[in-house]
């Protein structure tokens, strides 16, 4: 619990906007509220989840223990490929799927936090499963029902992916640049053009695929997002290896029709679709935390490991310094997000709060891995399967796998200006 001094406004912890008299969740959802005293001031923030979400998260710890095995797992880091149709058809046969999406069922967001929080410290292939979620949380949130019909429900059974068309070759940061057309002809659009880290898509049953529509209108306001099916003629999907082992993808549009029924949100309305799935990515199921799992390897292996003067690494204080830091900001990673989540829980889209959980996370993540490798040294490069390689070669893996958790979900110099423009009042940079 951490205790906070009365009537002092805590912004890094309460919705925005709002005092230290509002609870921070709904009783029996989401995060317990706080407690006041006879004026009505806080004094304390109760920050422990309520018992639903943490009956949930046991659901989830439970199906993990007998679903989850080291050959899926294996497959995963072999492949390049992170995910498990097999898998996820198993969460949602358990119900851990349909009610975790946004304001669809009788789930909370926070509980989607949950169940993405237990598949990443176990170390379950979730990336696909991330994605279609939050395409599935944007069909709902501005889909018509033929995409909720054809669409929305094949994903909750699991057996079904969605893909990000988002960035391109010389438009990746800057999304709002791209130049992949569609023209209308009739009834249908036309699509040319090219997208890059299309991750997924040779997964994928369809693709959010943001087009120009409008080149005569300011770049923001010239878009819109479709939802394509993969399988229409005229696509074509390249693999990209990245140094993380996972397989990313180029993917290319060559005349690809689709009817106006597979468009999302308005003509030239596709910046605001946009918004709505940066706010999911970043808010909800793109902001945990990386280095709570890489902290139990490190810790375990240090436990098991002989340092130069003969004792346990564990025992080293530099290493122990690091290992409590690390926790730390963990933790402080994890309230961040429950804010985005609090957010979500409360009918708002935390774009702004998503993109604060994301900067701290990664950020702190990869000075983490930065500190395990020097404290391994040279078995901290030593990867899977190589003998002597330091926590079975997860150091190494963490070490290539950090870099790119800056990047997705937009990288940290756009997350910055996000938060610089929208929280801080600065002028645009760009």
């Amino acid at each position: 619990r951490l205790r906070l001094q009365r009537g002092v406004r805590h912004p890094a912890v309460l919705p925005p906007g709002q005092g230290a008299d509002v609870p921070t969740g709904r009783p029996g959802k989401g995060v317990s509220p706080a407690r006041r005293d006879d004026s009505g001031a806080h004094l304390l923030m109760d920050f422990s989840l309520g018992d639903r979400a943490e009956a949930f998260r046991s659901e989830v710890r439970t199906f993990l223990d007998g679903h989850l095995t080291a050959d899926v797992v294996e497959r995963m880091h072999t492949t390049g490929t992170f995910n498990d149709k097999d898998f996820n058809a198993g969460l949602a046969e358990a119900g851990l799927l349909a009610g975790a999406i946004p304001g669809y069922g009788d789930r909370d967001p926070i509980e989607l936090y949950v169940l993405f929080n237990e598949l990443e410290k176990a170390g379950a292939p979730y990336d696909g499963l991330a994605v279609t979620m939050l395409v599935a949380g944007v069909i709902h949130a501005v889909g018509t029902d033929f995409h909720r019909a054809e669409v929305l429900e094949r994903l909750l059974t699991g057996r079904y992916n969605c893909c990000l068309g988002y960035s391109e070759p010389d438009h990746g940061s800057d999304v709002a640049a791209i130049t992949t057309r569609a023209v209308r002809d009739g009834d249908e659009w036309v699509i040319d053009g090219q997208k890059m880290w299309t991750t997924m898509a040779h997964e994928a049953d369809w693709v959010i695929l943001l087009t120009r529509t409008n080149p005569d209108v300011p770049k923001h306001k010239g878009l819109t997002m479709f939802l394509v099916p993969m399988d229409h003629p005229g696509i074509e999907v390249q693999p990209v290896p990245t140094m993380a082992t996972e397989r990313t993808n180029a993917t290319f549009y060559d005349g690809v029709r689709v009817g106006d029924r597979w468009r999302l949100g308005e003509i030239d309305g596709g910046w605001s679709v946009m918004g709505v799935a940066l706010a999911f990515e970043r808010g909800v199921m793109g902001g945990t935390n990386p280095a709570v799992p890489l902290l139990r390897r490190v810790r375990q292996w240090a436990a098991e490991t002989t340092s130069p003067d003969g004792g346990r690494m564990l025992d080293d204080p530099l290493l122990r310094e690091r290992l409590a830091r690390t926790a730390m900001a963990n933790q402080v990673s994890q309230l961040l997000t429950l804010r985005a989540a609090w957010i979500a829980a409360t009918g708002g889209l935390p774009g702004l709060e998503g993109s604060m959980a994301k900067l701290y996370a990664t950020e702190r993540y990869q000075q983490a891995v930065g500190w395990f490798q020097q404290m391994a040294a040279a078995e901290g490069l030593l990867s899977f399967g190589v003998a002597g390689s330091a926590a079975d070669g997860w150091i190494d893996y963490e070490g290539r796998h950090s870099p790119v958790t800056t990047i997705y979900g937009g990288t940290t110099e756009i997350n910055r200006n996000n938060v610089a423009e929208r929280h801080l009042g600065l002028p645009r940079s760009r």
